[in-house]
């Protein structure tokens, strides 16, 4: 018979050590030696000595691009610098260089003296944490982000780097509809201007007008959502039949119809853009705000005592963002291709101001003996409605948990 054994005699249980801190390092990457951070001096430099072929090179090059870029144009900038009176463009074109070569260089040594020797968090990533690593895995929409913020950035830097005034019209019985050379990259239309200028010139005037265009119409929107959703009842029932009655009008008519009964400017534009895009982003956003309203988080809100206004403008719209974002970044895309439209019919941006509309416009007649003053525009255009769209739909993947594969 097998002999009984007390608890007392049972061996003791092994003790818990509490967890130590966790080494740098452990978050994948090597920590980076001080001769590596040394190195990223020159941007990118460090990344690849550690064998980070793709951040070294994109950095690298990034750095090239934009030294070059002020050795080649130092005349200009000097230029600005010694004119009696510095125009303001070329001033931001000037501050546009500087401030993207101290980005690249800070990036690279924080990336490396900093990020690479930080401890591995312990606790769970954020919501948009994890979106971000989602997009970083959707190579389509990288691309769209970059071609995005390189045509951002060349509007900034576009006084260094045309090559002619845009409105400047030469000899135009010699200067008149020459094909794309090393004089002119892209041609010159009938009175004798610079196709590649103009094109450089009229992304400030389209990207603009659909980045301040986009950004009326999602502040409108998200407002009007935020409201009609949180409040209910007959606010509700009021802003959402007039956003009906605003939706139940062909957009592109109602444009037509608005800049007929103004004389057309930029300004009367970028207005009519703004007040006529809001509709679908105030159904998203009253959409989300019907399930927020009813969250723990407003209810405890409500039980501190919060107003309304202060819930709506502090819980509410924050937890929106995600949807409205994507929404914003897609609108840019349509909003630029309706602006083009209008130029194109002549009730957008007027000449001789460029806009890729009117160049279009403008060498329609051309089509067959100067195909390239349409052509070119037409391109970018094409290229820029694609990238927003790109990376439009990149971020409504990353942000939405659905879709996320």
């Amino acid at each position: 018979m097998p002999a009984t054994v007390t608890p007392e005699q049972l061996p003791p249980e092994p003790i818990t050590q509490p967890a130590g801190p966790v080494p740098a390092g452990v978050s994948g990457r090597r920590p980076a030696t001080t001769t590596e951070v040394l190195l990223s001096i020159v941007p990118g430099l460090g990344h690849l000595v550690r064998g980070e072929w793709v951040p070294g090179m994109l950095l690298l090059l990034g750095w090239g691009f934009t030294l070059s870029l002020a050795f080649l144009t130092r005349a200009k900038i000097g230029a600005v610098f010694t004119a009696r009176r510095m125009p303001i463009d070329a001033v931001v074109a000037v501050v546009t260089l500087v401030v993207t070569a101290l980005l690249l260089w800070g990036w690279a040594f924080r990336d490396l003296a900093v990020k690479s020797r930080r401890q591995k968090r312990l606790h769970g990533d954020s919501q948009w944490s994890i979106a971000a690593r989602h997009f970083r895995k959707n190579r389509l929409a990288i691309a769209g982000l970059v071609v995005m913020l390189l045509l951002y950035l060349v509007t900034l830097v576009t006084p260094l780097i045309a090559p002619y005034d845009p409105v400047e019209q030469g000899n135009i019985i010699l200067s008149r509809y020459l094909a794309p050379s090393m004089q002119h990259l892209m041609g010159t239309d009938k009175f004798g201007r610079d196709i590649f200028s103009r094109v450089l010139y009229g992304a400030r005037i389209s990207l603009s007008i659909g980045f301040i265009a986009v950004g009326i119409s999602i502040t409108l929107g998200t407002l009007i959502g935020a409201l009609a959703g949180y409040f209910g009842g007959i606010v509700d029932g009021i802003l959402m039949r007039f956003t009906d009655m605003m939706l139940s009008f062909p957009r592109l008519v109602l444009l037509i119809v608005v800049i007929a009964l103004f004389e057309p400017s930029i300004y009367i534009v970028v207005i009519v853009l703004g007040l006529t895009g809001w509709m679908g982003t105030a159904r998203l956003v009253r959409g989300e705000v019907l399930s927020l309203r009813e969250r723990e988080f407003v209810q405890a809100a409500r039980a501190l005592g919060m107003g309304d206004w202060r819930i709506i403008f502090r819980h509410v719209i924050p937890n929106t963002m995600a949807p409205v974002i994507v929404s914003a970044t897609l609108g840019i895309g349509q909003t630029i291709l309706t602006e083009a439209s209008l130029s194109f019919l002549g009730l957008g941006v007027q000449s001789p101001t460029p806009s890729w509309g009117n160049m279009v416009s403008d060498g329609r007649d051309a089509l067959v003996n100067a195909w390239w003053i349409a052509t070119f525009p037409g391109l970018a255009i094409v290229v820029t409605v694609v990238a927003f769209n790109l990376l439009g739909d990149g971020l409504r993947d990353a942000l939405d948990p659905r879709l996320r594969t």
